[in-house]
Formats: structure tokens, sequence, C-alpha cells
């Protein structure tokens, strides 16, 4: 099968599904072994012999290998294609598509040479972005793109212009000349009224002309995300943490490219106030860390064994929490939701007892087959270890 050129239309059938992870904190394992997707969309959900598998467009026997829904990058910075100059580098979305990567969330396009930073040219990048983006998915991944970083003097009227033009989030605000509590505020208001969906920086400066942003900020501009809250990559104090866990009901954000202590007691804190759903995960890449394509893996293994806490719930972080907190149609599995899976098990000689003890023990799991919509991206992953048990397309 040609992987970039095989249409979603058609039928889709994933049988033999050893452990199927939901994305749902509730339930986050289903007991079921077969998944139908019709024109890349779940169509049902279930043992094999109370499903309609008849007619399948393609068939992948899944071989005892676990499923999840395909991870959900909640904090990246596109530019244009697939390409970064961050670190001049080509390819490095379909890479992360390799790592299980199927949706992207720009935190915004902040590292393209000479961005504009008038309120004419950053609106201009911004609708840019997000139509170039909704007309090019790299390796099939789905980058929800266009978040401009707002400036001063922006006005109502320019948010509901960009809302009118497509445009659904906020650049992580800190990152351009709004600073304070009081603008970001008011900035943050004027993009929720017309449904745009806004993500503060918190912690030390990242990039040239960023700034500091402490609790009182974050608490001040009550952003729908509290930006990497394990800092990007300096974090706030612990008790600043503790204090926006606790005053304040928004996402909490962990990165990989962050302060991994503090990112595990932001998680140790939503796990005590009783608000796992809260917690959201994301890469901040690229970044002067650079380019990592299994980010997302290796957050979910460090928060599943270091932090304590079951893989199953740690996929959760991933996919379906994000896919809330952002309406997204995906990250859950789900009949009506986008037919987007991740096929994974235990890396060869892990010595974990199956996919979800590896991750526990902090182990990467090896990726077997990426789909997005219904169609197969990849196969055996080129950027993880052999997964023990492989995925295979048996007809199409």
């Amino acid at each position: 099968m040609d992987f970039q050129t095989a249409s979603q239309r058609g039928k889709l059938v994933i049988s033999n599904i050893g452990l199927l992870l939901s994305g749902d904190l509730k339930q986050p394992i289903l007991d079921a072994d077969t998944i139908v997707a019709v024109d890349g969309r779940i169509a049902a959900v279930g043992k094999a012999k109370d499903v309609d598998t008849e007619g399948a467009t393609v068939t992948v026997d899944a071989r005892g290998s676990a499923l999840a829904p395909g991870l959900i990058d909640s904090h990246v910075h596109p530019v244009f294609g697939d390409w970064t100059p961050r670190q001049n580098q080509i390819g490095w979305i379909e890479s992360f598509m390799n790592g299980g990567v199927t949706s992207m969330i720009s935190a915004g396009e902040v590292h393209l040479p000479g961005r504009p930073k008038d309120i004419v040219g950053l609106k201009a990048l911004a609708i840019t972005a997000q139509r170039a983006f909704a007309n090019f998915r790299p390796g099939g991944v789905k980058v929800i793109a266009g978040a401009p970083v707002v400036e001063t003097g922006m006005t109502e009227a320019d948010f509901a212009e960009l809302a009118q033009a497509g445009v659904g989030l906020l650049g992580e605000i800190g990152l351009g000349s709004v600073k304070t509590g009081p603008e970001a505020r008011q900035m943050v208001a004027w993009a929720r009224k017309h449904g745009i969906r806004s993500t503060i920086h918190t912690g030390g400066p990242s990039t040239p002309g960023s700034s500091y942003i402490d609790k009182d900020v974050v608490l001040e501009a009550d952003a729908d995300i509290i930006g990497h809250i394990n800092g990007g990559h300096t974090a706030l104090p612990l008790d600043q943490i503790r204090c926006l866990c606790e005053r304040c009901h928004r996402g909490i954000e962990i990165v990989h490219n962050g302060n991994e202590l503090a990112g595990l007691t932001a998680l140790r804190f939503a796990k005590e106030l009783g608000q796992l759903e809260r917690v959201i995960l994301g890469t901040d890449s690229p970044a002067g860390s650079g380019v990592q394509p299994t980010g997302m893996l290796r957050l979910i293994a460090l928060l599943s064994s270091v932090g304590d806490t079951p893989a199953e719930l740690a996929f959760c972080f991933a996919t379906g929490n994000t896919a809330r907190l952002h309406a997204l149609d995906c990250g859950l599995i789900a009949v009506g939701k986008a037919a987007d899976f991740v096929l994974m098990d235990a890396a060869q000689h892990s010595s974990g007892k199956g996919l979800l003890d590896s991750v526990q023990k902090g182990d990467l799991p090896g990726v077997g087959m990426v789909i997005i919509d219904g169609i197969v991206r990849c196969g055996r992953s080129r950027n993880t270890p052999p997964p023990t048990r492989l995925p295979e397309i048996v007809h199409s």
C-alpha cells in the first residue's frame, strides 16, 4: 500500500487487538478486540463476533498488539511545511508521526525568521499558517496551526477578524509584547468571546523577546491552558506551581522540553486534587534542545514510571484530555470519532510484561503502525525500538 496517497474513503477493519486503550480517564481500557472505521471515522468497537467486518477495503491484523488513539502533541511551534528553522531540519513532523503523533497544536509560529510583530502582519501570518496546514498534512499529521502571538495595541476587532478567518488559537501569551496580567486578561477575554482558545507561557523566557511569566500573571490572565507549567525550559518555583494547580481550574500542560522535576510535581499536585482530567501533554518543540520524534512517548513513560501513574492513564493525558480541552474530534476510541490510531507493543527485550508494564517501568513502546483518518501512514516505526509483536495489513 502507498501510505501517502491512499484514500480515507472505504472500510478499515482492525482485528486481533490485544489491548485497547480508549483515551478516556473514566474507562481507559476497553473490553474489545476489533475496530471498524468507515470513511475515516470509527463505525464500531467491540468483539469480532459482534461487529460487521464484511466488505473491508483494508484489513489490519493487530496480532495481539495494543491500540490507542493517536497521540496529540499539545504544544509545537511549526513554521511553513515540514521544516523548522530553529534546527534547520526538514521532515520533523513526519518523523513525529513515526513516534505515534497524529495531531499537533500550534502554540505560535514564532520561529519564522523575520516574524512580523505589527498587527496587520501577525494576523496575516496566523491566517496563512491556518490555511497552509489545513491544506497540507506532513506524513498525514493534522497540524492545527495559525496561532498569533498577541501584541500590545490589538483590539477586539482584531480577534473578531481572526475568528472570522478561521483562526481558533492564540500563540503563547508572553512571547510578544503583552506581558502584564491586566493586558493579558483583556486579550484572553476577547479571544474567548470569539471562540479562540488561549495558552499562556509559564516560567522563564525561552526565546529572545519572551518574558518571565509568574503565577500572578497566569492567574490574572486566566488563559485556557497553563502552557508548559513545568517551564520551557525554566520552571517556576514549586510552590508557585502548586498555587496554579490549586487556584486555577484551567488545563495543566506538561511538556517534554521542560523541567522534569517540575512536571512530575505538577502531576502529583493534580492527582492530590483529584483533577487528572486537567493534565495534557506536549513537547514544546522544535526547541533549542532539538527535535524529539519520540518526545510524547518519552513523556508518557516518565510520568508513568517516575510519576507512579498507571500507564493507561498517562496515555489519556496525551489523547482524550487534550482532545476535550481543544474541542477536537479525535483522541478517543468511540463511534463517530476520527480513525486516528497508534498500534504498539512492549519493545523487544523489555523487562516489562506487556505494553503497560513496560511503559510503567520506563521503557519506550515499539510502534508497529500509525493510522490517520483510517489511512495506514506507516508500518513499523523507524524511531522507536522494534515491538515484540508487529501488526500487518492482510487485505487491501
